[in-house]
């Protein structure tokens, strides 16, 4: 069931995407008199599950759920239909058109997805409001990774200001580490003392290099909150509630301190003392070959999370700002991709469906595909051939020299383009079922 919700979110996010994306280049077309052939919702190869025509447009829905497209008249395209460009040019056709219409029309598939992603943000700020943790709202602390020790931080450490300002949500603290330029933290030792710590600019690539997301994680008491069934855990008889006390005798008070020491152990067997309705009980168990037990926490019971309703008005200039900062934390990690251990962890649609809960929530649905819209934009206007971005570098490219690239040229770079994308689907797809079986 949990597997049927995060589908059925996928393929309605999905297409709700798709057809307002193909909405941006068919509105254009129609208002500067550009025939358009066909409207679909995925790919109709061979047959379609459902085709009707209405004027000069056979609006249908394919059975191959990889997207979408507008077929335009006199436009070489994914339908590579270069019969039509055999033959004279028609007052309705695409490469009839001025080269700014052809522009405009390129360009407002990206343009809807830019303005959607900003307008779902606004509307979930207004209906949902947002939550936020502040410095001091956090009990014990974060746990501070070894590759932070060197300058300076501590477990412990309650994180006061990024570069200066107090932040609105310290949780944020790894993704502002990882994207946004912080050079230097404010930091409140255990010891009471005040600190404030200067980090590289580099620490993104240095946090991407070690495998380290998560620099900072909220320190929390050592009680278990969940255990998976079937796991070393649940066979040697831990229970929800149950609160660690030492690991192979070894003291324990937070829950980082005892993930630290299950990972690190070198003895085949483990001997957890758990304090369970007040008396102590001695559990012994052996650790998965990765060094997992099959145990989690919670940690509503270390922070205070506070909420901040937003009128309308006020929802506006703060939707923004949640879409453009969207945006700038994508691209900056597009860089990434182009790296050996980015190039493994490209996911496909197994790793997009994963994003949405197994649970139905609206909020999380439209907060997803608020990103999604976002980063479809981005990736859409990307100057690869076959791609919105490489339509629109061809015809600026026109609009500059005042020559036009042949239709010849267009076709090689066309097929060029989707074949590159059809090998990014493999891969991304590729390693969904790598992961999925590993």
């Amino acid at each position: 069931m949990e597997i049927l919700i995060k589908a059925l979110q996928f393929i309605l996010s999905l297409s709700f995407l798709i057809v307002l994306h193909e909405l941006g280049h068919f509105i254009p077309a129609k208002i500067f008199k550009t025939r358009v052939e066909k409207f679909y919702l995925f790919f109709d190869y061979k047959f379609s599950l459902f085709k009707t025509k209405i004027g000069d447009t056979v609006y249908g829905i394919g059975w191959i759920p990889l997207g979408g497209y507008v077929k335009i008249s006199g436009m070489i395209d994914e339908s590579m239909d270069t019969e039509q460009m055999k033959q004279p040019a028609q007052p309705w056709e695409f490469r009839s058109k001025p080269a700014w219409q052809r522009l405009i029309i390129m360009l407002g598939g990206v343009t809807v997805n830019f303005i959607l992603g900003i307008l779902i943000y606004i509307m979930i700020v207004f209906v949902w409001g947002v939550d936020f943790v502040k410095p001091t709202d956090i009990k014990h602390g974060f746990a501070v990774n070894e590759m932070l020790y060197d300058y300076g931080f501590k477990d412990g450490d309650k994180i006061l200001k990024f570069n200066g300002e107090e932040p609105l949500d310290v949780t944020a603290i790894n993704k502002h580490l990882f994207l946004r330029g912080i050079t230097s933290l404010e930091v409140l030792h255990d010891d009471g003392t005040k600190e404030t710590l200067a980090i590289p600019e580099n620490i993104g690539d240095e946090m991407w290099a070690n495998g380290v997301m998560e620099p900072f994680a909220i320190r929390t008491d050592a009680l278990i909150d969940s255990v998976i069934v079937d796991s070393p855990a649940e066979k040697a008889g831990l229970l929800k509630n149950d609160k660690i006390m030492s690991v192979n005798g070894t003291p324990v008070r937070f829950w980082q301190d005892f993930t630290k020491l299950i990972q690190n152990s070198k003895a085949e067997n483990i001997a957890i003392d758990v304090e369970r309705n007040g008396t102590i009980e001695t559990i012994n168990l052996t650790p998965r070959e990765e060094k997992t037990i099959g145990v989690f926490n919670d940690i509503s019971s270390s922070i205070m999370v506070q909420h901040k309703n937003y009128s309308f008005m006020e929802s506006i200039p703060k939707g923004n700002s949640l879409a453009v900062w969207t945006l700038k934390d994508y691209v900056t990690q597009f860089k990434y991709v182009f790296t050996k251990k980015g190039a493994t962890s490209i996911g496909g649609f197994i790793a997009i469906g994963n994003i949405f809960p197994a649970t139905w929530s609206w909020q999380s649905f439209w907060g997803i595909t608020a990103f999604l819209s976002i980063m479809l934009a981005f990736m859409n206007l990307l100057p690869i051939p076959a791609l919105d971005g490489g339509h629109v570098m061809f015809t600026l490219y026109e609009m500059i020299t005042g020559r036009k690239p042949s239709d010849k040229f267009l076709e090689y770079a066309q097929i060029t383009g989707f074949l590159l994308l059809i090998a990014l689907l493999i891969l991304a797809n590729g390693n969904d079922i790598v992961k999925l079986f590993s």
